[in-house]
């Protein structure tokens, strides 16, 4: 089979396209024919070599990619029979996501609902559950004003739709004005480029009067401190990144003077009762009915290496996935 492998930590270009034997499942596990894989910026990262928290430089040479959609084509010792030959949406713990073939864990499969293609069934097993959680923090309301950073992203478009379903007022902010374009189409009331100086003097006149009461933050940096001075009275704020590199930097004085609630969203509260299980669970259900539709840039898998100078440069729009 072919993979994508990584030799030496570095640049995008360290990504071969290779010819590679194929892997045999163990105890509890399925291999999957794969028809699509996700990539993230973590992924990017870790090709750099540089550790992302808990999450370690893979040992070389390593396929690197942590979700793939396919169908599964063998079955490891212990595994229920009825899972040969369904499609599903899976998780991998131990990466190799990026290849034709890959291994994941039984327990870790999620059938693919009727009529969700390969491609965006990726998109919302993480990235699509992510935002589930964070919409569940938020707990926003019609009457909300709801700014979206990198509202272009994989996470961000999701954040839009969402908010706009709720009936919220949606501010989107993207970077350059084929995303903001974008942003627009995908339901916001006002869409602004960040890497104008002028952009939080562009939202206030947009909102005439009105007051920003929620913002997601995954960017940081100086575009996140911007979006938090649009935050009125009593504003909720927020994390569950920093793209920019940096945190945006908040204080106790913010906090304490302007009414404000900052909360790092990625955590316990986000987690329904029946645990991350329920989030994918609802997430591949919201897309298969149509409630969110992912915005994805697509990539052959042989193209992985640009995949990644895209998503770097912030040059892709939504999810990118690798499809085969």
């Amino acid at each position: 089979m072919h993979a994508i492998r990584l030799h030496a930590y570095g640049p995008a270009r360290n990504l071969t396209h290779e010819t590679v034997p194929a892997p045999l499942p163990a105890e509890g596990q399925v291999r999957i024919d794969v028809q699509a894989s996700g990539v993230h910026l973590i992924d990017a990262r870790l090709r750099s070599g540089t550790a992302v928290g808990p999450h370690l430089p893979p040992p070389l040479p390593a396929v690197l990619g942590g979700e793939v959609a396919g169908v599964v084509a063998a079955l490891g010792p212990g595994v229920d029979a009825t899972w040969l030959g369904r499609r599903v949406v899976a998780q991998l713990t131990a990466g190799g996501g990026y290849a034709e073939q890959a291994l994941a864990f039984a327990r870790d499969l999620y059938p693919i609902p009727g009529g969700l293609d390969a491609d965006a069934a990726v998109a919302m097993v993480t990235t699509g559950a992510t935002a589930q959680g964070l919409l569940r923090v938020a707990r926003l309301t019609a009457q909300d004003v709801v700014l979206v950073m990198s509202a272009a992203g994989g996470l961000g478009s999701l954040l839009v739709q969402a908010a706009r379903a709720a009936g919220a007022l949606v501010v989107g902010v993207a970077g350059g004005a084929a995303k903001t374009a974008r942003v627009r189409a995908l339901g916001a009331d006002v869409a602004v480029d960040y890497r104008t100086d002028h952009w939080p003097a562009q939202v206030r006149t947009a909102l005439d009067g009105r007051e920003v009461s929620v913002v997601f933050d995954g960017v940081g940096g100086i575009a996140g401190r911007q979006a938090l001075e649009l935050l009125g009275p009593a504003g909720r704020f927020l994390l569950h990144g920093w793209a920019a590199g940096e945190p945006t930097e908040i204080s106790t004085r913010d906090l304490v003077e302007r009414q404000l609630t900052a909360t790092w969203a990625i955590g316990p509260d986000m987690i329904p009762p029946g645990g991350m299980r329920e989030l994918i669970t609802r997430s591949l259900n919201e897309a298969a009915e149509g409630r969110l539709t992912p915005l994805l840039t697509r990539f052959p898998l042989e193209r992985a290496a640009d995949a990644h100078a895209a998503l770097e440069a912030r040059q892709a729009e939504g999810k990118v996935v690798l499809t085969l």
